[in-house]
């Protein structure tokens, strides 16, 4: 992966003292959905910069120095007070979402969850707390995805918000709302696509291309583009997790990040009929672009389970599930927007924020990882 950065990250803690002066406070950081793409860049982003990690997901994840799973339901006040009070938490990194059927019940909960997350810090030294949202603040929610009048591209943070409802907008309200109330400073992330390292997870574009290209790899058969003509021809962007991870850390510890909302992406554009063949060349597969209309990989790859039990006997990958692996409907969804989307991320980086990754290298350094843990076939 090639990258660049100017970013500060923050000093391990340290008990010594100097000249008499009393230690510095701890950093405690409290990562909910450490087991997903955006919190499992996080764990490891804190933890290799000397932070206390308490990580709260579902499930425990790798064993990691510094960083101590916890478990509780994001539903329940009462779980969460149990669970959180007491733990010296100063900084918070809110990166999980629950999916409902309605934009009304996504709401409810996920509003909800952000609500009672920092209503059983309030006890807590917590100085700021970070939220992941994505461009659904600009494009609008699921049921109402790209309806109406959006603001033109590049989206920019300033935009007003859509006369729509819409499930970040409940979230980042009960951000602000408890910051007043707790007296900590915020910031909001706005992510495009997230490629990351995870698995189990309901959108998941870097793990799906990986098991759809191994599949025709396996099979022979060609790697066909399931998307858009306009995805397939106009620019777009995307985020490397570790980008949006660094920009989190960065915020929560810079005083230009305090109280704003930043566009996040890898700082690049390109065009999927140049990438397709990119990410194909890595697998060894025949690209195939779009031709007369989408081609969704939820038909393309239909039935596939069987032969993606027999992949992972022949080459023995630890996940033998391919709906553990693939979000299917989530890449079909991106890919298939009939709308350019392109983010621009000046005010971030007017504010100090520079790091910038290729899109391509995030995609292989990716691949890369997925072979060594024996996600997917190493050739």
């Amino acid at each position: 992966m090639t990258s660049s950065s100017n970013t500060s990250s923050p000093a391990p803690f340290s008990p010594a003292q100097t000249d008499g002066a009393a230690p510095a406070p701890e950093r405690v950081a409290l990562v909910v959905g450490a087991s997903g793409i955006t919190g499992s860049a996080l764990v490891d982003q804190l933890a290799g910069d000397g932070w206390r990690v308490l990580a709260l997901a579902r499930r425990e994840g790798r064993p990691v120095a510094g960083v101590q799973w916890i478990s509780a339901d994001l539903r329940s006040p009462e779980s969460l007070r149990s669970v959180l009070d007491g733990q010296g938490i100063s900084h918070v990194f809110f990166s999980a979402w629950a999916r409902q059927n309605t934009e009304e019940e996504n709401i409810a909960v996920n509003g909800g969850m952000v609500r009672d997350l920092l209503a059983a810090l309030g006890s807590s030294p917590v100085v700021h707390a970070s939220l992941v949202t994505g461009l659904k603040h600009y494009l609008g929610p699921f049921d109402a995805y790209a309806q109406g009048e959006m603001p033109d591209t590049p989206f920019h943070e300033e935009e007003p918000r859509l006369d729509t409802p819409n499930f970040y907008y409940a979230q980042e309200d009960e951000l602000f709302a408890a910051a007043e109330r707790q007296g900590f400073t915020w910031s909001v992330h706005r992510s495009h696509t997230v490629i990351g390292h995870a698995v189990g997870n309901l959108m998941n574009m870097g793990l799906t291309l990986a098991t759809y290209a191994s599949i025709c790899k396996h099979l022979d058969i060609p790697f066909v583009f399931p998307g858009s003509e306009t995805q397939w021809n106009g620019l777009t962007d995307m985020t490397d997790s570790t980008v949006l991870a660094e920009q989190m850390v960065w915020a929560a510890t810079t005083p230009a990040g305090a109280n704003e909302a930043f566009n996040v992406v890898n700082g690049d554009v390109f065009r999927w009929r140049w990438m397709w063949p990119q990410l194909a060349a890595y697998f060894g597969v025949e690209p195939v672009g779009f031709e007369t209309a989408p081609r969704p990989l939820e038909q393309q790859m239909a039935g596939m389970g069987e032969v993606w039990a027999q992949i992972a006997a022949k080459h023995s990958l630890v996940e033998p599930d391919l709906d553990r692996l693939a979000s299917w409907w989530h890449t079909d969804a991106d890919l298939g927007r009939d709308i350019e989307v392109v983010t621009d991320i000046s005010k971030s980086r007017l504010a100090g924020f520079h790091t910038h990754h290729r899109t391509v290298d995030s995609f292989t350094a990716l691949f890369d990882r997925y072979r060594r843990d024996g996600l997917i076939p190493a050739e």
